[in-house]
């Protein structure tokens, strides 16, 4: 049984009753469409956006953002590439899935590798969107992802699992 507590904009929460091993239990549980994520790299350069995420302050993270309601992951991947970083890329290669927080919310996250990158024009971002693009050398993005300097979860497994892929 579900008991919807809360609907926003991004997200719901419910509570769910449900047997399990005999047992009656209950799960409070985000409800989130997923979301899109991409580690952009263009001569040796990441492209990442310094992002303001309350309650953390300034965070630097690769691009990324909500599927909307029946978007494929693929084609949000691309969408927000443009929207928050100015730039357009020929080929989005899927990289990794992951459940942020598999204990508690239904989040997905699809990260890609594009590919083909060029200047399109400025940002288009949202009004509660406060970010700027930064191009940092992916040798570097990977020392900073290992000393906690990016602490952005998308962003750490991409990075991880791009180096990870390269190596084989």
């Amino acid at each position: 049984m579900r008991k919807k507590i809360f609907k926003g904009k991004v997200l719901s929460l419910s509570v769910y009753t449900l047997s399990l091993n005999g047992r009656k239990v209950t799960r409070e549980v985000i409800e989130h469409r997923g979301a899109a994520a991409v580690l952009a790299i263009e001569n040796g350069q990441v492209l990442l956006v310094r992002q303001h995420r309350f309650p953390h302050g300034y965070v630097l993270e690769i691009p990324a953002g909500t599927l909307e309601k029946g978007e494929a992951p693929k084609k949000c991947a691309f969408r927000e590439l443009r929207e928050e970083t100015g730039h357009t890329a020929k080929k989005m290669t899927s990289l990794i899935k992951y459940y942020p927080s598999i204990g508690y919310n239904t989040e997905v996250i699809h990260c890609y590798v594009a590919s083909g990158i060029k200047k399109a024009g400025s940002l288009q971002l949202d009004h509660d969107e406060i970010m700027s693009v930064v191009k940092i050398d992916f040798k570097k993005v990977l020392k900073m992802v290992l000393s906690d300097k990016i602490v952005d979860s998308k962003t750490i497994c991409a990075v991880l699992a791009y180096t990870m892929k390269k190596k084989q």
